[in-house]
């Protein structure tokens, strides 16, 4: 008997959690079902709990496909209403709204929302992006400093010595270059100036294929495994679990990798009084200034960012730029026209000045980032209330709560024919001098807005334009029996290509 009543007991202390699971779950859909509604916003309704990005990768949709198709069908309204899981979340599509959210109100919505906290993943969760706050604007200040354009003139020869050396390899190799898989290849050379310009360490990743940065990097940049995945799940899902748990974002190999080589390098150049002007001797002074605070932790992270903004953003716009290269030869030829100019001015080399005049790789570039921008939205994170004006006629103005969403949605600006006609063609002529002045303002946004605008932008640009000056000096890009159309892949988060990234490299004649 008592062990019947035991189970009774159980059984009812069961289906009591049960019954209580699914009220929760039942009044979590039906307050995301009905928030916007009852705001009188504009909105999409969105993957039951999970919302917009993840009902993207359950449903197995193209993503870009998807933001468009929800852009147009409020292609009346200056903004809607989605679910982030259960965060509201407002997306603006007008320009001079995006204006005042980002720049003249920058104080209610300062930061990025972040899903990794210093407590759960002390490098994940310091790093500039991450950052919150006052904290935010130490370090973006200290970081500030190696991204003007002297740091970036100084650093020009060891990028370019880097960009020669991925070129001279597969002329002295043509063995290599009918088929190249450009993710790969591409990845290795933004390993080697990441190494050398931040840590300020030697590494040649095509010799030597197997070294330390590059299986760090690799395994830092995977966001799409199924292990990364699911650690991202855990995070949004319960933050204080995961914690609790003691689980990471980054592999524990990857933090003790980056950890070792900074404090290795640190002590080197503290007790050998070693000077070089790189992104560590650039944190171990604001270190030393005693403002900052500046750890060890907080130097990884900062590292680490820049490392893994560098080895796989700037990788991938590389990737499309050749491709769309190899798939427009008359484009492809005129730059090149204009790479041969300057190199002959510069007897065979090119400069630092040279290359910020070059006008044409600049068109061609920006053009590149305009359909294929390294984020899909920039997002911002409410501090204070905002009332947003109504979304349209007919709609009520609406009050955004802290801690709700904001984003922009920068694919679908970039690809919306009334800012830029027939917007899936490529055509570097929208960005030439007669033409750049007729783009709406803020419908143009690849590396963000604001504030909290990409603060590598430049870097990463002079390390594109010095590879495409050195491949384009040897090399004819061309298409092969693999190269394909661009078509994404579905269910990820990202811009990613079915049929990956394939094309050829040709010796010149001259």
């Amino acid at each position: 008997m008592e062990a019947l009543s035991s189970l009774s007991v159980f059984e009812s202390l069961v289906i009591t959690l049960i019954v209580i699971g699914l009220i929760k779950i039942v009044s979590i859909i039906q307050y995301q079902r009905t928030y916007w509604k009852k705001r009188g916003v504009p909105y999409t309704e969105v993957t039951p709990l999970v919302g917009i990005i993840f009902g993207i990768t359950l449903r197995r949709k193209i993503i870009s496909d998807y933001i468009k198709e929800i852009y147009h069908d409020h292609q009346n309204s200056r903004y809607f209403g989605v679910m982030d899981f259960a965060t509201p979340t407002i997306i603006i599509r007008d320009p001079e709204l995006i204006k005042d959210v980002a720049i003249k109100h920058f104080d209610h919505f300062p930061d990025h929302r972040g899903f990794v906290t210093e407590e759960m993943d002390p490098i994940f969760g310091k790093n500039v992006f991450s950052l919150k706050g006052d904290r935010w604007k130490t370090i973006r200040n200290t970081l500030s400093p190696f991204f003007t354009a002297s740091k970036m003139k100084f650093m020009f020869g060891l990028v370019s010595k880097c960009s020669y050396d991925f070129v001279d390899y597969f002329y002295n190799h043509p063995e290599c270059c009918s088929m190249i898989r450009s993710k790969e290849v591409f990845t290795r050379y933004t390993n080697d100036v990441i190494a050398t310009a931040a840590f300020g360490i030697t590494v040649n990743s095509l010799k030597d294929q197997d070294n330390e940065f590059y299986k760090t990097g690799t395994d830092t940049a995977n966001f799409m495994g199924i292990l990364r995945t699911m650690k991202f799940l855990m995070f949004r899902i319960s933050p204080r679990l995961t914690r609790m748990a003691g689980i990471t974002f980054l592999s524990q190999s990857s933090s003790n990798f980056l950890t070792k080589i900074i404090s290795e390098t640190v002590k080197i150049r503290e007790t050998k009084g070693v000077v070089r002007p790189d992104m560590i001797h650039l944190l171990m002074q604001a270190r030393d200034k005693g403002t900052t605070r500046m750890t060890i932790d907080d130097m990884v992270a900062q590292a680490f960012i820049f490392f893994l903004a560098g080895f796989d953003t700037s990788s991938t716009l590389m990737c499309y730029l050749t491709h769309e290269l190899a798939m427009n030869q008359d484009v492809q030829e005129k730059l090149r026209k204009e790479v041969d100019h300057y190199l002959a001015e510069g007897k065979g080399e090119i400069s630092y000045e040279a290359l910020m005049k070059m006008e044409y790789i600049e068109m061609v570039i920006s053009e590149i980032l305009r359909m294929y921008p390294p984020v899909l939205f920039i997002d911002r994170l409410c501090a204070e209330k905002f009332e947003l004006p109504p979304a349209g006629p007919g709609h009520k103005s609406v009050v955004i709560q802290p801690d709700q969403n904001i984003w922009f949605p920068t694919y679908s600006l970039h690809h919306d024919p009334k800012y830029f006609p027939n917007p899936e063609k490529f055509d570097p002529e929208r960005f030439s001098k007669e033409n750049k002045d007729n783009i709406v303002p803020y419908t143009y946004i690849p590396f963000g807005i604001g504030p909290r605008m990409c603060i590598g932008n430049r870097f990463a640009l002079m390390e594109t334009k010095l590879l495409i000056v050195h491949l384009l000096q040897k090399f004819i890009i061309k298409p092969n029996e693999k190269t394909k159309p661009i078509k994404f892949k579905r269910g990820t988060f990202q811009l990613i290509p079915k049929d990956g990234f394939l094309v050829s490299f040709e010796k010149r004649d001259s």
